[in-house]
């Protein structure tokens, strides 16, 4: 099914230096204990939380992963998208770990991991829409309709530069008013990181929504090199900590292992990225 070959083109980028941190190495970088991570939810399946009201998903399992081999604990503290960079800024937490992608205009501002995750983005529809089916979707496609996205990533800024002229964008602080939008029909299209889609709306509501079109990674102007942890400029001897940790992370299974936990049908193509 379309969504299946599009969900093969996920994968795991590290272009990681080969070095392994130790103990030693993360106390001598003065890493924080506890450290505070930043995180923008429900954006399942990177972060979410369970009936219980614990936090679980893809970054939440690999962040505590880090703290781990960083011999320290990590706090996780809850921060509404736009917001996230002015929030480390504020010092309201130590890093941000929520499906922030790498690219030039937040190189500006932050100091970025290696990437430890790069998604395409995708078009998702209602299951009955003229759109459903399409190879792709164009200015021409889109013309009059009402797109949704959330307010501030990069999915916005693509869409309000390539559509914004001759389409209507709608921008979503929670992802869960965009669902009830669609579903009402006051969104005829959301255009998001694929798992996220995929898992919001084509897996969780029965069939009523699809995924349309092609999987979009470029241009790298919008798209950037991936998801990468992101902190203050000045950090960079926590920085060459995170990176050991995902590097180790890497070699020991761990993160090939929670891919294939959230991403089992990208497993293959996750493969040839390692």
């Amino acid at each position: 099914m379309k969504q299946f070959a599009t969900r093969a083109l996920l994968g795991i980028t590290l272009g990681l230096s080969t070095f392994a941190i130790t103990t030693s190495a993360a106390q001598a970088a003065d890493v924080p204990d506890p450290l505070r991570l930043g995180i923008d939810v429900p954006y399942a399946p990177f972060g979410y939380k369970l009936p219980s009201g614990e936090l679980t998903g893809f970054e939440i399992e690999l962040g505590n992963a880090i703290c781990a081999q960083l011999a320290t604990h990590c706090e996780w503290t809850e921060q509404d998208f736009d917001g996230i960079i002015p929030g480390l800024m504020a010092r309201k937490y130590d890093v941000i770990m929520s499906a922030l992608t790498i690219n030039p205009e937040r190189e500006r501002q932050v100091l970025f991991s290696e990437p430890y995750f790069t998604p395409p983005s995708g078009w998702f529809v209602k299951a009955d829409s003229l759109l459903a089916g399409a190879d792709t979707l164009d200015a021409e496609a889109l013309a009059g309709k009402v797109i949704g996205v959330q307010r501030g990533n990069l999915q916005d800024h693509y869409v309000t530069d390539l559509y914004g002229r001759t389409a209507e964008v709608r921008r979503y602080t929670k992802l869960d008013d965009l669902v009830l939008d669609m579903d009402s029909g006051r969104v005829d299209v959301a255009f998001l990181d694929l798992p996220v889609g995929q898992d919001t709306l084509v897996n969780a509501n029965d069939g009523n929504f699809v995924n349309t079109g092609s999987a979009i990674s470029e241009p790298k102007k919008y798209f950037g090199d991936g998801f990468g942890i992101a902190m203050k400029k000045r950090d960079r001897d926590l920085k060459k900590a995170i990176d050991g940790a995902l590097e180790a992370l890497k070699a020991d299974g761990t993160l090939k292992r929670l891919n294939d936990k959230y991403f089992a049908s990208a497993a293959t193509a996750s493969d040839n990225h390692q």
